[in-house]
């Protein structure tokens, strides 16, 4: 059942598509505020000097994923539950009608719409919430617009209840105009928390957070002469010619603006110290070079903000199993990761957490600065977002091992979606833990790293991006649990590039420090170290091998029908320490399992790291190597290997700080 109903929606998805929606969003909380109440009319917008083409919706369906183990986590339990579909959808919302009474109205110029301006959608049927503050009837429930204070200001919906009470908010919606502007599909959108219902839930720390992920498709009808732009777009595809200007090409370089972390849900948890497993999530955006011959600031305030690419590239977006469009003649999109790094009082850094690939699959195209009239096509300065609740959703999330992450291939043959490679999707068990971030409750908490400071890193990754380093950011976080919830703090001091880049900067890496990238064609590697001396003659040597994005893939077949057999990173770190006396030999790999641990051993004047079977480096980790010698640091050469077969066998660096190599006597 579950592959015919993709294969229906896969069919739908597969028309032909209408202009994108330019609806701005925007990533910050709102503000704590009262309880909401349904207005009694059409909620307010700000003045436009151009006039609104206003449309409707009505009818439909809508459908709801509640994270229900962040429920239960608050006391929420879910009595009745009235009027569901016999089936869940192909992200596995619980559906439900929309009535024929009332709309939804908002406006729409040139085939895009701008914003809601009005009205309601009411569903048929709905869950039971019940607490020990009391019960939450959504029975019935009311989609209503917030009224927006300002023009470009992100939409809201409230969730009404059937007592007019709106204890949870809509926000981060993605969605297009599809068969023929006949239907408006709301792909996903987060659902939150009021700050009155997280205080009556005595948990104040959860206002705001997501708590379930919504979808809805409603049926629409025009209103006024909006005017559609005519004619066929040009695309501007990585690499194609701009037109009048000899030897320039359009370039692809994908942007990370800003990203927050969240909690979603834990198996086992007890609090500082223990041995729970946490997911935490992002709610992640991005943009697109802005340049149009000359540089234009994409994000402000950072070295990285700026593309070298003075002609930005259209960079496609299609879900999978959608068809085969061009450029690649497959459904190609980015793909997101996301990791979680300590920084240790003792100045060391390890990754302690590290999520599966997220397959993107619709962009919004808002604040751009040119609209490519395609939502499955991201445009010259276009922004786009993905929330919490898509971001957590268990058919748009598949392991790392499948994609080939420097040429940003997916090897769907094969994949855990295609599984006989036959060309259509099977369904998934990745349930509410697989292919997330997971990371035990004692390694970001408790006595053991008091004083530890922590790093959230968001990624996105598109195909011939010209610079991975802006396509990634950072944010500091912080982690605490006053309820039965670890609530993130922080979610502050962005910065464009690695955690890694953090730990030693590469703008000012200071005397005791070193770092390189090493660029290949097979992707690229960082190699970062510090060493601090001890007293008494010792010296401690810290190393951080971040494999960005490097892999020797072996593969079969082509595209779109391509499999990804291996895709295996490193398996070998070697630098020399002379005749140094090294001890404290330490390795850290974040997973806490000391069986898959690389070994250290001393040989020839050389300290070699190597990888047992299992645990190679492989792209978007990082590990940390760390010893103690009685010899001062030099400045050294240094190897990684690779872990499969071909040339070169190993990538070569310089300028790593080691103990003195051994000095050749030749007679």
């Amino acid at each position: 059942m579950a592959s015919n109903r993709l294969a229906q929606r896969t069919r739908r998805l597969a028309r032909p598509l209408a202009m994108i929606l330019a609806l701005p969003l925007a990533c910050a909380a709102l503000a704590a505020g009262p309880v909401a109440k349904a207005p009694a009319g059409k909620a307010a917008v700000a003045p436009s000097a151009e006039k609104a083409q206003h449309w409707s919706a009505w009818g439909g369906t809508v459908g709801i994923r509640w994270n229900r183990e962040l429920a239960a986590d608050l006391g929420l339990s879910f009595g009745a539950t009235v009027g569901r579909h016999a089936e869940l959808s192909w992200r596995q919302h619980e559906m439900f009608s929309l009535q024929n009474v009332g709309s939804l109205e908002f406006d729409v110029r040139n085939n895009n719409l701008r914003g809601f301006v009005g009205g309601a959608l009411q569903a048929s049927g709905g869950h039971v919430l019940e607490s020990a503050s009391g019960r939450i009837d959504l029975t019935n429930f009311q989609l209503v617009p917030r009224a927006q204070r300002a023009a470009g200001e992100a939409p809201v919906l409230d969730l009404v209840s059937a007592d007019g009470t709106a204890w949870f908010y809509i926000d981060r919606l993605m969605y297009e105009l599809i068969d023929g502007n006949s239907r408006l599909a709301v792909r996903t959108m987060d659902v939150r928390i009021t700050p009155a219902l997280a205080r009556r839930l005595g948990a104040p720390e959860v206002a705001d957070m997501a708590i379930a992920d919504m979808e809805m498709t409603t049926d629409v009808q025009r209103q006024g002469a909006d005017a559609a732009p005519q004619g066929v777009i040009a695309r501007k595809w990585h690499g194609t010619p701009v037109p009048g200007v000899p030897g320039a090409t359009y370039l692809a370089d994908l942007f990370m603006t800003t990203f927050s972390a969240q909690y979603s849900r834990c198996d086992g948890c007890t609090g500082a110290g223990g041995n729970g497993q946490v997911v935490f999530t992002p709610s992640s955006t991005l943009r697109n070079n802005r340049n149009n011959g000359t540089p234009v600031v994409v994000v402000p305030g950072d070295p990285r903000g700026t593309s070298s690419a003075l002609y930005t590239a259209d960079i496609p977006w299609h879900q999978k199993f959608t068809g085969n469009f061009a450029p690649y003649n497959n459904d190609q999109h980015p793909y997101l990761i996301w990791n979680l790094y300590r920084l240790n009082v003792d100045g060391t850094m390890d990754q302690i957490g590290r999520s599966g690939v997220k397959h993107g699959f619709l962009t919004i195209n808002t604040s751009c600065d040119e609209n490519p009239g395609d939502s499955h096509i991201l445009g010259r300065g276009c922004a786009d977002v993905y929330g919490v609740g898509n971001n957590d959703s268990p058919n748009d999330l598949g392991p790392r091992s499948e994609i080939i992450p420097a040429t940003n291939q997916w090897g769907r043959c094969g994949s855990i979606y295609d599984v006989n490679c036959d060309g259509i999707a099977n369904s998934t068990s990745n349930g509410s833990y697989g292919q997330r971030l997971i990371v035990r409750e004692s390694q970001f908490s408790g006595a053991a790293h008091e004083g530890a400071t922590y790093l959230f890193e968001s990624w996105y990754l598109a195909r011939q991006d010209i610079d991975i380093l802006n396509s990634v950011g950072t944010k500091r976080v912080t982690f605490s649990r006053p309820g039965t919830v670890w609530a993130v703090g922080g979610n502050d001091q962005f910065r464009l590039g690695p955690a890694i880049d953090r730990w030693v900067d590469p703008a000012a890496p200071g005397a005791n420090a070193s770092t390189q990238t090493l660029t290949t064609p097979e992707g690229t590697v960082k190699v970062a170290g510090k060493v601090t001396a001890l007293g008494g003659g010792r010296w401690r040597y810290d190393y951080a091998v971040m494999n960005l994005d490097f892999a020797r893939a072996v593969t079969t077949g082509a595209e779109p029908n391509l499999r990804v057999v291996s895709n295996l990173g490193l398996n070998g770190f070697s630098f020399p320490v002379g005749s140094a006396t090294v001890t404290d030999l330490k390795f850290g790999d974040g997973d806490l399992d000391a069986a898959n641990d690389w070994t250290g051993s001393v040989r020839s004047g050389s300290l070699t790291w190597v990888a047992p079977a299992g645990n190679a480096l492989n792209w978007g980790t990082m590990f940390r190597f760390s010893f103690i010698a009685n010899q001062a640091p030099t400045r050294s050469q240094y190897v990684v290997s690779i872990a499969s077969a071909g040339n070169p066998k190993v990538l070569k660096g310089n300028g790593l700080l080691t103990p003195p190599a051994l000095r050749v006597t030749r007679r």
